[in-house]
């Protein structure tokens, strides 16, 4: 499996209560097929709206270092160590696991 397949997903809530869902795995797309996508996305979505989608340098195998990010944005998210943006994201999606 991979994560093409069996996307990383969490959850967690914001300091200020508000719930966030954070999903590691290739994009939705209806215009490409999925097989050919290669390209990790992470999206986090707070309340259910849309707050930041960044690409990767996850390979669709690494489903462990997936899961490792995942977790380590939800600690800071759930410290308020990390702001729910993709400003505040980017740094931890270019670093190698």
């Amino acid at each position: 499996m991979s994560l093409r397949g069996r996307p990383v997903e969490q959850s967690a809530t914001l300091p200020d209560g508000r719930d966030a869902a954070l999903r590691i795995g290739i994009a939705e797309d209806s215009y490409i097929a999925r097989s050919e996508i290669e390209t990790v996305t992470l999206e986090l979505r707070i309340d259910g709206e849309p707050a930041a989608a960044l690409a990767t340098v996850l390979d669709l195998d690494q489903e462990s270092e997936a899961l490792q990010l995942a977790r380590e944005i939800v600690a800071g998210l759930e410290s308020g160590a990390l702001e729910p943006t993709a400003g505040a994201l980017e740094p931890l999606v270019d670093v190698l696991r």
